[in-house]
């Protein structure tokens, strides 16, 4: 028999201090890491969200490894307005988030400071001084804040007046905007050439008549570039100007198109935006107060000496993405797709390119195909086309009243994808190789200083061609409304976006390509909303039902109360009194109508008991999922310990 004899058992009460100890050992630990985390990684990030609304684009770290002189950005946001309307306070939590991101990347060079401009004080009163906009919480008159002022050494300011929710998909843009305009006081220059009023119609502001502003996407170029009108009968394009867009070109001369083929065979980059029918062109008054008769331009001495074609005889028709119109007055459908006006999406969209890598969809109304030449040497690479279910049809089917039923009714897509616009590149030969034109008769002479003439490209030219002017117009693809005094432009398409996007990388510089469009932190709940579709067209059904069912039980009272057809005083007496019959036959119509409203009540009741039930089961997950874990966790590790010392002690 062994001498060797086992330990005391140990207290439940020493058992349990250990437990609680290993609990206090966890959340020391977790503590611990994280403050370790903080102070070791302070830029270690992990970025978990579907779209990745955290991360930074490539565009944006690249402004910010460029700041050499620090940013100070100054959030100013009143309480209030979250404490008021939730939706401003989880934005706000968004915007600050956003901005601490800034601030890590940027390497110290971003300074951030946060302001609650409370109501008559200094820093509502330096709000004010910046430029950031009020608005009003209550009848009260007490005006709240929520806006971005920006200094740089110079003392140069920018101002985002006011952050609104639904231009979250535009904020990382907003910023950086904000942020490469106070790092880079110099500018591109960008030139319009257009018979559109791209710059404003000053003849249209003094007549008060509408579409007198500049148009959206020019006020949009001007943040990022210096905007020069260039007259449609120059002869030497500014060697200033670095990007030429030439939109809507229309009884160009021989010596404007001779300037702008020198610009290109000079190394200036040249955006051209042709149009087989201009729809803005069309509802415009001209000089005369009518519309000009002919809506079609193209610059075909250049684009085909070049190896480009924008026919303008022909338009694309495009079923998918096609625009809902009001049908005629005649039609017995209020609304038919117009195919002539569609947006294009998903892969119509050339996700390789930088310009159009991270736009969502883009409009187009009344455009034709760009080509390339047979046998032409140039590179041409499609940014945008139309879906297989489009066709190609004559341009007079959409020009003067065109009937969208009709166009619908003709319509045979030829499985093609036409494209839309493009980028081309290559080494060039001039459009005149005979050197510049005669100077016609009356014109003005050339000037001292016009410049050599150049058979051909200083090396591979950059262009983007696009066979429709119509992106350029506001109606198709911004919402412009007054908020509180300010207008406030909304777009519901990526035209501006692309429209910048190409003028950056003409430019030269890719730093702001990508921040056009980007995700939204208020996500909807897809299960919820799908109970909700699916629960609604079962009340819409129940009560289409009852509807049907009251409007026939009226009309059965109706002729119950009337009696059965019949001629003379009798029948008329008869008409007076309702049969014990047709008592019991309304009291039957009445219970219906009751048991069928009992229905509709029901599916309510459904509806309701879903979507909580839900709710329900998503409150469990995320209030009590993770504290159960860590508790398992904690329990399993004492039991670990236990049992190992346990083993330990035989």
């Amino acid at each position: 028999m062994s001498d060797t004899t086992l330990p005391p058992a140990r207290p439940a009460s020493r058992r349990l201090l250990h437990s609680a100890g290993g609990l206090l050992a966890v959340a020391v630990l977790a503590v611990g890491a994280n403050v370790l985390a903080d102070r070791l990684l302070p830029r270690a990030r992990i970025d978990l969200t579907q779209q990745r609304l955290y991360t930074l684009s490539d565009g944006t770290r690249q402004v910010l490894a460029g700041l050499h002189d620090p940013i100070t950005l100054r959030l100013f946001y009143s309480r209030r307005l979250g404490s008021q309307v939730p939706v401003y306070g989880s934005y706000a939590d968004r915007v600050r988030e956003m901005l601490q991101e800034y601030a890590a990347v940027s390497g110290g060079k971003i300074r951030l400071e946060y302001l609650d401009p409370e109501p008559f004080s200094e820093t509502e009163d330096r709000a004010l001084a910046y430029g950031i906009q009020g608005v009003p919480i209550d009848q009260s008159g007490e005006q709240v804040y929520f806006g971005l002022a920006g200094n740089n050494l110079l003392d140069d300011e920018r101002v985002l007046p006011f952050f609104q929710p639904d231009r979250e998909r535009f904020l990382e843009f907003d910023l950086t905007r904000l942020i490469y305009e106070l790092s880079n006081p110099r500018r591109p220059v960008l030139g319009t050439l257009s018979a559109l009023p791209l710059n404003g119609d000053p003849r249209a502001m003094m007549m008060r008549q509408g579409g007198g502003q500049p148009y959206t996407v020019i006020n949009q170029l001007r943040q990022f570039f210096t905007v020069k009108d260039v007259a449609t009968t120059t002869q030497v394009i500014d060697p200033d100007i670095q990007i030429l867009l030439v939109a809507q070109p229309q009884g160009l001369t021989d010596a404007t198109l001779y300037a702008i083929d020198q610009f290109v065979m000079r190394g200036g980059k040249l955006f051209v935006m042709t149009d087989p029918h201009s729809e803005g062109q069309s509802i415009r008054p001209g000089p005369t107060g009518q519309p000009p008769a002919d809506t079609s331009s193209n610059l075909n001495r250049l684009l085909n000496a070049w190896g480009i074609e924008t026919p303008t005889d022909k338009v694309v028709l495009d079923l998918r993405g096609a625009w809902r119109v009001r049908a005629a007055p005649t039609d017995r459908v209020q609304a038919v797709d117009y195919l002539a006006w569609f947006n294009t999406s998903g892969d119509a969209l050339n996700h390789g390119d930088v310009a159009t890598a991270d736009l969502q969809q883009v409009t187009f109304a009344s455009a034709g195909e760009v080509r390339k030449r047979e046998g032409a040497g140039i590179e041409m690479t499609p940014l945008i086309t139309s879906s297989t279910q489009s066709q190609l049809v004559d341009v007079a089917t959409v020009r003067q009243s065109p009937n969208p039923s009709q166009i619908l009714a003709a319509f045979k897509p030829d499985g093609q994808r036409h494209v839309l616009m493009a980028r081309a590149r290559g080494v060039l030969n001039t459009a005149f190789p005979e050197g510049p034109p005669a100077v016609a008769e009356g014109a003005e002479a050339r000037p001292a200083d016009f410049p050599a003439h150049r058979a051909q490209s200083d090396g591979p030219a950059n262009l983007v061609i696009a066979n429709d002017s119509d992106v350029l117009e506001d109606r198709f693809w911004v919402q412009t409304q007054d908020f509180f005094g300010q207008q406030v432009a909304t777009p519901f398409s990526d035209n501006g976006a692309l429209v910048a996007n190409l003028a950056d990388t003409l430019a030269g510089g890719d730093a702001l390509i990508g921040l056009r469009s980007r995700g939204e932190s208020l996500r909807p709940f897809g299960v919820v909303d799908d109970l909700r579709r699916n629960a609604e067209a079962r009340y819409r059904q129940t009560e289409q039902g009852l509807t049907q069912k009251l409007q026939a039980t009226e009309a059965r009272l109706r002729q119950l109360r009337q009696g059965t057809p019949g001629t003379g005083e009798r029948n008329q007496a008869t008409n007076a009194v309702i049969t014990p019959e047709q008592r019991a036959e309304i009291d039957r119509a009445r219970a219906e109508i009751t048991a069928t409203r009992g229905q509709l009540r029901n599916v309510q009741l459904e509806l309701r008991r879903d979507i909580e039930s839900l709710e329900t089961r998503l409150r469990i997950m995320n209030i009590a999922a993770v504290p159960a874990l860590l508790t398992l966790f904690a329990i399993a590790l004492a039991v670990l310990r236990i049992r190992r010392r346990g083993a330990a002690r035989a």
